[in-house]
């Protein structure tokens, strides 16, 4: 089905790699925001600078894929809207983790649709995915972890509830690498 849909022309998968181009840059963004307070109006914007794409085809899994690469994006900018409008000042290390295993999971959505193109590429998409799945899990646990240290150590209320919505938001992008990664995955074995 997936095959049938494809244009000839060779464009059509340069689309998805400039889209899932711009969720990577827009991890590291983040990440580095992460990293360094002192850069945040800066990084928060570089962030806002990415633009929607618009497919050229209408069919049901590619909108899929378009519009869960457009969620990661969405959230990593609403991370960077948070950290600035509630003037967090310090980071904690869970945050940053967070941001270092969004940062990975950008990193295999733009490795996996990079190969999309050529279903001669099934078996590493495949890894690729799981790959993606086993990072998610792993943000799962840490953000057990942070929600169980920061309800535990934090006792002003309004910061507790800043540092709630970053580490859920983040933990969130993860969330949506995944799903990206679970339509590649119905799209590999439909084409397989």
């Amino acid at each position: 089905m997936f095959a049938r849909l494809m244009p000839h022309e060779g464009r059509f998968f340069t689309y998805f790699t400039e889209h899932a181009t711009l969720i990577l840059q827009g991890a590291v963004e983040l990440k580095a925001m992460m990293d360094n307070m002192g850069e945040t109006e800066s990084r928060a914007h570089n962030i806002l600078l990415h633009q929607t794409f618009i497919t050229p085809i209408d069919g049901d899994e590619i909108h899929q894929l378009i519009t869960r690469m457009d969620d990661i994006l969405d959230l990593m900018e609403d991370v960077s809207q948070s950290v600035f409008l509630y003037d967090i000042r310090k980071i904690p290390d869970e945050a940053k983790r967070l941001a270092e295993i969004c940062v990975a999971c950008a990193e295999k959505v733009k490795a996996a649709v990079d190969l999309l193109n050529n279903m001669g590429n099934a078996e590493k998409i495949m890894k690729i995915c799981a790959d993606i799945d086993r990072l998610e899990t792993d943000a799962d646990q840490v953000l057990r972890s942070a929600m169980a240290k920061l309800f535990r150590n934090e006792p002003d209320t309004r910061e507790l509830i800043k540092l709630k919505e970053i580490y859920e938001h983040l933990e969130t992008v993860t969330d949506k690498c995944e799903d990206v990664a679970n339509i590649i995955e119905g799209i590999v074995i439909e084409n397989s």
